[in-house]
């Protein structure tokens, strides 16, 4: 009886196993899987959305850079046009005035009988130098300087001068600069 409970015992082990099914068990698994195809899923979504974002910002932020590079170029440009309009607007003014000063100055040199006439003209003349002071405008120092083209106007060469050759020995009318900008160039006779 031996060998028939052995070979039962054999039979039954060499036969395929038997397997429970736990639904439950397949579905929780199922599940499992589902939601971490959802999870890959909503990363993936979420990646995609945070790079779109990232790229939005990357523009917003380009733009701002061109913009502000813009405003600034503006702001630089209007500050140099508002500067060399008033500039200009000034040295309009001054070469206005520079005939009524020439004058004045010719005014100046001849005798006069009435002493507080007269001073009360250096007086006035005064005045018009510190305004020329006050707006920047200077003199242009011609006589014994050498011929500059850029500052002289020459309208004469005279020989047998006491100054060299090149240089200005006469100055028939005062040249003035604002600044570093010519309004007149000095009219003046140049030694050979």
């Amino acid at each position: 009886m031996e060998d028939k409970n052995f070979t039962k015992e054999a039979e039954e082990a060499s036969a395929e196993p038997q397997v429970e099914i736990n639904e439950e068990l397949i579905n929780n698994i199922l599940e499992a899987s589902t939601d971490e195809d959802d999870a890959v899923s909503e990363y993936n979504d979420t990646a995609s959305q945070y790079a779109e974002l990232e790229e939005e910002l990357q523009e917003s932020k380009d733009k701002y850079i061109r913009l502000f590079a813009e405003y600034d170029n503006y702001r630089k440009r209007t500050a140099k046009e508002k500067t060399e309009t008033y500039q200009n607007a000034s040295v309009k003014c001054i070469e206005q005035l520079l005939p009524v000063i020439d004058s004045f100055e010719r005014s100046l040199e001849f005798e006069c009988t009435d002493e507080n006439f007269k001073n009360g003209m250096v007086m006035i003349f005064g005045q018009i130098k510190e305004f020329l002071n006050n707006m920047n405008v200077t003199a242009i120092e011609a006589l014994g300087s050498e011929f500059d083209p850029n500052f002289h106007n020459a309208i004469q060469q005279q020989e047998g001068t006491d100054y060299a050759s090149g240089h200005v020995c006469a100055v028939y009318q005062k040249g003035y600069m604002l600044g570093d900008k010519l309004i007149r160039p000095a009219m003046v006779a140049v030694a050979v």
